[in-house]
């Protein structure tokens, strides 16, 4: 060993998890209401001044990259195509070189709405894939679920997705009882013949206050029954890893091509025993979990003038101490009090 030489900062907790994906949210402004996320009237949005402005967040991005290790982006909202710089900021990121030299893999989380305006713009950035949400192909379905008609704009995204060469394209659906279960397999036919990646997602406790009801939550299990009585399915041969998503083969057959469904099960399994992520807010709040009840402020020492040195310092104390699991299934259970739109997916 070499006598001096510091080793270099990892956001490392406890449990040996070692945080590699950062999710940075844009804005918590969204041009939908889903029901599963926010009430019909919409939030509070945090004032202009509070959001982190393009070069504070170019500056979070460099020490996460540069200084911490971390080799994925994700950019979430709210509604990440609502910011208008977001252009700017991926091509800032793309910029930026991990520890093996290479740049970050982008990704971007989307309502689709818009996207295939800018997609070919966010390519030429750098963004290297999109997942766009889809909760039903039913047109009066998808207007009840998002509160708007707005259908034929996500078709015509992920479609732009796919001809800009934004591939694997991903969809994620969020299935409800009695709202789309009758969805699970006309979706899965939809993406199958395409080649898009489909990720079903069980609800979880992120939406309006009290409207969470565990037992009215689809699960994993019933996602995948409804997929077998239309589709073979077997499970996927590499293990889950890191990746939220638990993958199952599909079977061609004569209307489908084959290929590979998900289900993101993170109420009924969890895998926070593998999870490599770390968050920022829009307003420069740093959250070790999704569902965290507590953040710490980066946004203030970063105006204060902290340095770089400092705020990774900060920002690696926060990680060390992240829960073990995010306890949705433990007595006592307390959602965080932000909502998915506003802590960013």
């Amino acid at each position: 060993m070499t006598i001096g030489v510091r080793a270099p900062l990892v956001l490392a907790d406890a449990f040996g998890r070692v945080a590699t994906d950062l999710r940075v949210s844009l804005t918590d402004r969204c041009n939908l209401r889903c029901t599963y996320c926010m009430p019909a009237e919409g939030l509070p949005w945090l004032p202009g001044d509070e959001v982190l402005t393009d070069a504070e967040l170019g500056r979070l991005l460099t020490i996460a990259v540069e200084s911490l290790g971390i080799t994925k982006i994700r950019f979430t909202g709210g509604e990440p195509l609502l910011r208008r710089s977001l252009e700017h900021i991926v091509a800032t990121a793309k910029a930026l070189r991990t520890r093996a030299g290479t740049p970050p893999e982008l990704s971007l989380t989307t309502n689709g709405i818009g996207l295939d305006k800018r997609v070919s713009a966010l390519a030429a950035a750098g963004l290297d894939r999109v997942n766009v949400s889809l909760d039903s192909l039913d047109r009066v379905r998808y207007a009840a679920l998002a509160r708007r008609d707005r259908l034929d704009a996500v078709l015509s995204g992920l479609a732009a997705a796919e001809a800009a060469g934004l591939l694997p394209v991903k969809v994620n659906s969020v299935v409800m009882r009695e709202v789309n279960e009758v969805d699970v397999v006309p979706l899965a036919q939809f993406c199958l013949e395409r080649g898009y990646q489909l990720r079903f997602i069980e609800q979880m406790p992120l939406g309006p206050r009290h409207e969470w009801d565990r037992s009215q939550m689809v699960t994993q299990a019933e996602i995948l029954a409804r997929l077998r009585e239309r589709f073979t399915l077997r499970p996927a041969a590499e293990p889950r890893g890191t990746a939220p998503a638990e993958l199952w083969q599909v079977a061609p057959d004569a209307s489908q091509p084959g290929g590979r469904i998900g289900v993101i099960p993170s109420v009924t399994a969890p895998f926070c025993g593998a999870c490599d992520r770390t968050r920022i807010t829009a307003d420069g709040q740093l959250r070790t979990c999704l569902f965290s009840r507590t953040e710490t402020d980066l946004r203030t020492p970063l105006r204060d003038g902290a340095s770089d040195a400092e705020l990774a310092a900060i920002w690696a104390g926060a990680q060390s101490r992240k829960a073990a699991a995010h306890g949705i299934g433990e007595p006592g259970f307390v959602p965080p009090a932000r909502t998915m739109s506003a802590i960013g997916g």
